[in-house]
Parts: structure tokens; sequence; C-alpha cells
């Protein structure tokens, strides 16, 4: 996020011309608010995921009510407030990348689809997890089962939300509307658009379906890395769809993508292993 808020003109391309003459933006597009908000948002929702993850260790090993009624509010709370961070973050990065461009419903898209890749993340982490042998307190495998149904779920949900965003293109076709999915469609971006539909839609659903596939974790596994991959790109056609098509280019295509991917992964990975010990969670390997 800071590597995206330092590029300023580079990431909103509507800020190089925010003051010329005859420009008006409204005050959501007012620069220094959109970084301190962004900025203060992801400090308030990570300290809120500290104290979830605090509390619900201490609910574990404290059998009071105190602690147990801790842990249930904030566990309340959580989603209440990452839809609130969420709708900002699809606001600020995606949906008014374009200003004037707006969905009713595209917060909600935004975090149904953040929630589907969350699903398929955390299958993958259990998945490795389960089979790393470092657990000190495994789980059953009927979990997997779970969180396919999940999937499953989710991924419909995803679907109609996605289309939901189309809707406006089928029925109205008003210029200032299709301007943006043009540029994700037609524009270079149409493989791309096609890729993640099948990532996140089609494959899921043909696969999640069956109940035989629904208990193989390894098969589970698959689709969560097909949900994954598709957020990524889903997020990535959004964004770059946005931008005039001189300015973008095909993900992973150049070194700095290879090396902020990787960087984001380690230390991604490296903060999951700290947390994971530090509570108790896995053996050391040392």
């Amino acid at each position: 996020m800071l590597i995206l808020l330092a590029n300023g003109d580079a990431t909103f391309q509507w800020k190089a011309g925010a003051h010329d003459e005859g420009v008006h933006l409204n005050g959501w597009h007012n620069y220094a608010f959109l970084v301190s908000r962004e900025i203060l948002g992801f400090i308030a929702i990570t300290a809120l995921y500290g104290l979830f993850i605090k509390y619900q260790h201490l609910s574990e090993i404290d059998d009071s009510y105190k602690a147990q009624r801790r842990f249930r509010n904030i566990a309340l709370l959580i989603p209440f407030a990452y839809f609130g961070y969420g709708s900002m973050v699809a606001w600020d990065f995606e949906m008014t990348m374009v200003p004037g461009w707006h969905s009713a419903s595209y917060a909600a898209y935004h975090f149904q689809s953040g929630f589907h890749m969350f699903l398929a993340v955390f299958t993958i982490f259990l998945y490795f997890i389960y089979r790393s042998g470092k657990l000190t307190k495994s789980f059953q495998p009927y979990i997997f089962n779970y969180m396919a149904q999940f999937m499953l779920a989710m991924t419909i949900l995803w679907t109609y939300l996605y289309f939901t965003q189309y809707l406006i293109m089928w029925y109205g076709r008003l210029p200032e509307e299709m301007h943006r999915f043009n540029g994700m469609m037609l524009e270079g971006f149409g493989p791309l658009w096609w890729t993640f539909l099948f990532l996140k839609f089609i494959l899921p659903f043909v696969t999640l379906i069956f109940t035989g596939n629904r208990h193989n974790p390894t098969i589970i596994t698959m689709v969560a890395f097909s949900i994954a991959l598709g957020y990524w790109i889903e997020r990535y056609t959004w964004i770059a769809g946005s931008v005039d098509s001189q300015y973008y280019h095909y993900p992973m295509t150049s070194m700095f993508d290879l090396i902020v991917t990787l960087a984001v992964f380690g230390a991604a990975w490296w903060a999951v292993q700290k947390t994971l010990l530090r509570f108790g969670l896995i053996r050391s390997s040392a």
C-alpha cells in the first residue's frame, strides 16, 4: 500500500490533472485525505485483528465469563469494521480511479471477492500446515469439507455480485458507464477478464458441486489456488483497466513485478510463522 501511495500520479491517474482549470473533483479525491485515511485505516484494522488473535488465545486458556464475552464482542465487531475498511479500499484503489464512474454495489462486490480469496488462502494454509506435522494440536480432516462447502457458497455469491456490476452495461449502455468496461474487455485485457472468471467461478463451481471432490483435501486445495490466483488477476484487471492503455502491461512481465511479489510473499510468510510460534500453535523446527 505504501508503494502505491508513494507513486502518486503513477497510481492515481486523476491526481495529475486534479488542479487543472475547469476540473472540480469532490472531497473524496483530496490526496492528503486519501493517504491519511488509508494509512490510519490500515493501522486501526491491524490493531483490531491483533486484539482478535490475542483475545481468542485468552478465551482458550481462560474459561471466565469476562474472557469469553470479551472475545465474543470483538468477534462481532470484526465484520463491520472490515466491511467499512474494505469499502474505503474498494473506492480509493478501484472505483474512483475513474472520477465520476461509480457502482452502488461495488463495495459489496469488492468485499465478497476479498472474502472469497481469504477462504481460499486459509484453505491453502490449513492444507500445508496440516501436512507439515508441526501443529501442536492437530485438527480433523473433515475441516477441509467445511471449507469446500463454504468456498462453493461464496463462489455462487461472488458470481451474483460480479454480474451486478455489468447490469448497467447490459441495460443502460450509457457511454459514461461503458468506457470502464471497454477498457477491461476490449483494450488488451480480454484474456485476463475471461481468465479470472474461469478461475473464480467456472472451475470452482464445476469441481465443488460434486460431493466426492468436497471430501478430497488435495482437490479442495487446488480449487483454492485457482480462486486465489483468480482474485489477484481480477484486482489487476479492474485497476489497470482504468488507466490509459499506453501505461499498463501484463502482470509479472517486468522485474519490478517479480521483486515486489516475492518480497510481499516472503514478508507475509515470515510474519505468519512468527505469530504461530509466538502463540504456540506450531513446534519450532530448531
